[in-house]
């Protein structure tokens, strides 16, 4: 899918922009009207019942999939780091974790070792990717992605087969590479109440666009209401207010500083 520049400098242009996005499949329509942008440094999140065309809108943006009409506008020579949804392999491919990633693409070891550092999966390298945790499984994906040094990283249900305890801690792993890489993060969630205390914006959709906007706007939408119920817009507003610590790789609870100073 070819890129269309814009016209204003990169650092106003949107990474990613997508207008009047339509597609039919087998009959059906997926995708109705859909606009979406995303700033370089923000995380937008993808949100909304299953079958509601999350992961068939992030195909669009892939190129994997031609929309029927619509536009989509990638700023010039975009680099795009995708983590998919699950990965795969059959039980008797000897599969190293380091082999894995050193398939992703050529890359200088001075990259993969940071990206390896950055993950906190070292120990993992030597492990066959069949006998990786959901947790595991998950950092080596996001690290394979962030070998394309990517300006924009498309994540699929980044967090699928992790524990809520793990769920936390990648989520806060996602803002801290979005700091560190100044890159912008598309993700699509089903984890209403944690990765919309994690996202700067957030699109609902329903095969349209239902609402969009800041996390606790959104949660207090008739349509987001409508969807998914007041416990959930609930349980978005406590976690938000009142979730004063993280966690470590190992589930460990991390205070706050200031739960640290007031201890």
């Amino acid at each position: 899918m070819p890129s269309v520049p814009g016209m204003r400098s990169p650092n106003q242009t949107p990474l990613i922009e997508a207008r009047g996005i339509n597609l039919k499949l087998h009959g059906r329509l997926v995708l109705n009207q859909i606009d979406l942008r995303v700033q370089r440094r923000e995380i937008v999140t993808l949100i909304g019942p299953n079958g509601a065309g999350k992961t068939t809108l992030v195909k669009v943006i892939l190129g994997l999939l031609s929309p029927d009409s619509g536009e989509i506008r990638l700023q010039q020579h975009l680099r795009i780091g995708y983590m998919p949804q699950r990965l795969a392999l059959p039980e008797n491919l000897p599969l190293t974790v380091k082999r894995f990633l050193l398939l992703a693409r050529k890359t200088e070891p001075g990259r993969l070792q940071a990206a390896v550092d950055e993950l906190e999966i070292s120990h993992l390298l030597g492990n066959p990717m069949q006998t990786l945790s959901g947790g595991e499984n998950q950092r080596v994906l996001m690290a394979r992605a962030l070998l394309r040094d990517p300006d924009l990283l498309v994540l699929d249900e980044p967090v699928q087969g992790v524990d809520v305890t793990g769920q936390a801690e990648l989520y806060a792993l996602i803002t801290r590479i979005r700091d560190n890489h100044a890159c912008g993060v598309l993700m699509v969630s089903h984890d209403l109440h944690l990765v919309m205390a994690a996202t700067d914006r957030v699109l609902c959709l329903n095969q349209h666009v239902c609402c969009s906007g800041h996390p606790e706007a959104v949660s207090q939408h008739p349509a987001y209401l409508e969807l998914f119920g007041a416990s959930e817009s609930a349980k978005l507003a406590i976690y938000t207010h009142h979730h004063n610590h993280t966690h470590d790789i190992h589930g460990n609870v991390i205070p706050s500083k200031r739960e640290k100073r007031h201890g």
